[in-house]
């Protein structure tokens, strides 16, 4: 069975427990972007009391073009990270998308994120649960845009099997015609009944597929989110970046870092209304 709630050190994320806000910029553009976000964020908690993870890819290898920029590769990747938990004291996450980088990284990252593309690869679950599994750490799983959120159940039972029952589970919206995203948030419910804590990813809910560059309705993060803490979501994932408009990736759809405040306090108290009214 999966662990319920799931503990990363001092936090817990599940039913009950305050939400889990796992935020940062899409993709590793430098060293001083990451740190000045994660600084902020890590402001943020200090002061609000939040539970943080911060996250940042170090290579985006589903990019649509093949001259669209990916990031710094895994050795500069984990080095920034590791510079990130040496600094700021925030657990970090990210994704991988080979087996073989499940190791390294889980060897910095408290938790190791499947990207939705990749969710059905057993291989690579496998060996992203073992790894986290040594490490003492979590596997975040994001549901495909292509699956049902039933049939995440196997997923579950992969990482189970694998040797780790500390399990997020990530909806980030489903495939509807060629370019656009909804979101069912039956999801959430449906997931969250396999004993799994559920996170909620609402900046690339709102991506806008197709083209030679992905677009997004920035302006649908707020709504979205609100909905998916009211509907259970245990945790909320958003990218963030000091000038979306300039970011080398996914920039119409992550919020402004200055934005982020609002959207903090608005997801806090209704995750503790939701938490109040709890039997």
């Amino acid at each position: 069975m999966p662990n319920q709630p799931v503990t990363l050190g001092k936090m817990k994320c599940g039913q009950g427990q305050p939400l889990l806000l796992i935020a940062g910029p899409c993709v590793m553009e430098s060293e001083e972007l990451v740190l000045q976000v994660a600084r902020q964020l890590a402001a943020w908690r200090d002061e609000l009391g939040l539970q943080v993870v911060f996250k940042s890819s170090f290579d985006k290898a589903n990019r649509t073009s093949i001259h669209s920029y990916r990031g710094p590769g895994l050795e500069r990747g984990m080095e920034i990270l590791s510079k990130v938990r040496e600094v700021t004291g925030l657990p970090v996450t990210t994704d991988i998308h080979e087996s073989c980088q499940a190791e390294p990284v889980a060897a910095v990252c408290q938790i190791i994120q499947i990207p939705a593309f990749l969710a059905r690869q057993t291989d690579l679950i496998q060996a992203a649960a073992e790894a986290t599994a040594k490490h003492g750490g979590i596997i975040n799983v994001k549901k495909p845009q292509f699956v049902a959120p039933e049939d995440m159940i196997h997923v579950v039972k992969k990482c189970v099997e694998s040797g780790n029952p500390n399990i997020l589970l990530t909806e980030r919206g489903t495939t509807f015609g060629y370019g656009r995203l909804v979101n069912d948030m039956r999801c959430l419910p449906i997931m969250k009944s396999f004993g799994t804590p559920v996170i909620f990813d609402a900046t690339h809910s709102v991506q806008l597929p197709g083209g030679s560059t992905t677009g997004g309705q920035r302006e649908m993060v707020f709504p979205l989110a609100r909905a998916a803490v009211a509907c259970g979501a245990d945790g909320v994932f958003f990218e963030t970046h000091p000038d979306p408009d300039t970011a080398k990736s996914d920039g119409p759809n992550m919020v402004a870092l200055d934005d982020v405040p609002r959207l903090i306090d608005q997801l806090v108290r209704m995750r503790q209304l939701l938490n109040d009214l709890l039997p």
